[in-house]
């Protein structure tokens, strides 16, 4: 089979390299006819080859599951068993089936899951079976395996190559049954069409006992025929169709108020950035909140408006503060008008927001004392962040603790509010308030770590900015703070950090270097340890179609990266 060399461009670099190794094509029995690459059996119709999936279950019965990365060149970020792969052309691997495919496994359980082979060939690999499958990821990239399922108890570290692996958890077979059925924090999650065709093969549907697959293999090949990837629920959809119902409502409040102000200048000066649009994410989340925990109300509409005045308040200042000329694509308040009045326009935001919830008829005085305080710590809280983040540009060093406490200030302070805020309005107790904030604030640290990957990673046309700006500007964001702490050898990058460079080609070979020295990828790591932390709080509270339209906007975030 010719394949042109064009699939490849582009690519992750470690990635396309794997793409040179030889698996062992296959006839219909399993038998090895013939070697081809990787890139020819995974490419265009594709080509039968070997493969295997290992299933670790520790000694409580949990499953180790991983989330491919999205380096991956075949279904990347999908959610699959522990490890899967294929034997390739090599000593060992190449020839008796079941032995070659275990050599296979301890080989890629080192280089994916760092579990190294002093440990791996002290373990007993039960071969339960064979199925064979064909799956279409695109009109490029296909897999059609027959794939050896190989189980293991063990309890292990994991140590995994985000090259490889963007994401790992353990689950009962309560969790396993809700990762197929779409449920909770699974319900926007891509899972492997082969993991689905093992779950529903070998894992009797998730009642199952390891002991008894174990001891009960299937020697016929299981065939599988064509899969499809299960494409699950649209949250950007769900997301954009809530902002929809509710945007309107909380655009009208806010205008009705800023209409109090009687000094014409000091109104325009305002409304200016109303003008320019945005989301209103911030507007809308007390309400959905409020729905989620039980009871949202017309209260959660000003207490939105009231936030969102405030966070454009923050923004005024902040443009000012930092001689920042654009805001959502209109000249900065400071421009358009001039310091004193968009001091006194942000001045005036904040006192608003206030009068705001004193005067609502829907929010309960037993109530105000509460919101009251804990949108005033916010203010502070925001303030404090914004102060850290102006030293941040004189110092020497920012470590990564004191850059997550600067954004949990600056940043997630708004969205963990305005979800704590949202929960006493709705009247629930004191466990689920503090819940519900800490799901906002893991909400705000996801939402701030991706932005600074983004500003990376995306081009300047998506951005509406310079690719790669946070680097000519000496931004202390996490990739950063990551890349000057590894003592790697980073000429580009410590060459134009902080300069104001404008060379394009610089900043994108400054960029390469950030990939291949792992900071790029560390960051995003950590964008999805605080986006798994928020969907965990949202597991505690009952399950209804309110709190699946939260998972929707903690999943709206990693939208922004696909």
């Amino acid at each position: 089979m010719v394949v042109p060399a064009a699939p490849l461009d582009g690519l992750d670099s470690s990635q396309a390299e794997m793409m040179e190794e030889y698996c062992l094509c296959l006839d219909a029995e399993d038998n090895v006819i013939d070697t081809s690459s990787k890139l020819a059996t995974h490419y265009g119709e594709g080509i039968r080859h070997r493969a295997f999936s290992v299933l670790i279950f520790d000694s409580i019965g949990r499953l180790l599951v991983q989330q491919r990365s999205s380096d991956k060149i075949t279904f990347p970020g999908v959610w699959a068993n522990s490890c899967c792969s294929h034997p390739i052309d090599i000593e060992g691997e190449n020839e008796e089936a079941i032995d070659g495919v275990k050599e296979a496994a301890r080989r890629k359980l080192q280089q994916e899951l760092g579990i190294s082979r002093e440990i791996t060939n002290e373990w007993d690999f039960h071969h339960v079976g064979r199925f064979e499958y064909k799956c279409r990821w695109d009109e490029e990239w296909v897999e059609h395996e027959i794939d050896h399922v190989l189980i293991v108890e063990a309890d292990c570290e994991v140590n995994f190559n985000s090259n490889e692996i963007q994401a790992i958890d353990w689950l009962d077979q309560t969790a396993l049954q809700h990762m197929m059925e779409r449920q909770g924090r699974w319900r926007s999650q891509l899972i492997a069409p082969w993991f689905e065709a093992i779950f529903h093969n070998y894992l009797s549907n998730g009642k199952y006992s390891v002991d008894e697959i174990i001891s009960n293999p299937i020697t016929d090949i299981i065939r599988c025929g064509e899969l499809s990837v299960n494409h699950p629920s649209n949250s950007a959809s769900n997301v954009l169709a809530a902002l929809g119902e509710y945007k309107d409502i909380v655009e009208e409040i806010i205008q009705d108020n800023l209409s109090k102000i009687q000094q014409d200048r000091l109104r325009g000066a305002m409304s200016h950035l109303f003008t320019g649009g945005g989301k209103r994410l911030r507007a809308i989340i007390p309400r959905l909140v409020g729905n989620a925990v039980g009871n949202g109300h017309e209260g959660h509409y000003t207490l939105g408006a009231c936030i969102e005045i405030i966070h454009n308040f923050t923004l005024v200042h902040d443009d000012i503060m930092d001689q920042d000329p654009i805001r959502r694509g209109l000249d900065a308040v400071h421009v358009a008008y001039d310091d004193a009045t968009a001091i006194n326009a942000g001045d005036a935001m904040l006192a608003l927001g206030f009068e705001m919830l004193a005067d609502s008829p829907h929010i309960q005085d037993s109530q105000l004392r509460q919101v009251v305080s804990a949108i005033g710590e916010m203010v502070r809280h925001v303030a404090e962040g914004q102060q850290e983040d102006f030293e941040f540009e004189e110092r020497e060093s920012v470590s990564e603790d004191e850059y997550i406490a600067m954004i949990a200030g600056k940043t997630s302070a708004m969205f963990e509010t305005c979800a704590e805020t949202g929960a006493i309005l709705a009247g629930a107790d004191s466990d689920t308030v503090a819940n519900m904030a800490d799901w906002g604030l893991n909400l705000g640290l996801c939402f701030q770590i991706i932005d600074d990957y983004i500003d990376i990673t995306s081009d300047t046309e998506t951005l509406g900015k310079p690719t790669g700006s946070d680097i000519a500007q000496g931004k202390r964001t996490l990739i950063a703070i990551h890349a000057l702490e590894s003592g790697a050898d980073l000429p580009t990058f410590r060459k134009l950090f902080g300069t104001e460079s404008k060379n394009t080609d610089e900043i994108s070979i400054a960029v390469k270097e950030l990939q291949t020295n792992g900071s790029i990828q560390y960051a995003l790591d950590r964008a999805m340890e605080h986006h798994k932390i928020a969907h965990d709080c949202l597991d505690k509270l009952e399950q209804t179609p309110a709190v699946d339209l939260l998972r929707d906007m903690t999943d709206f975030q990693l939208v922004r990266i696909n």
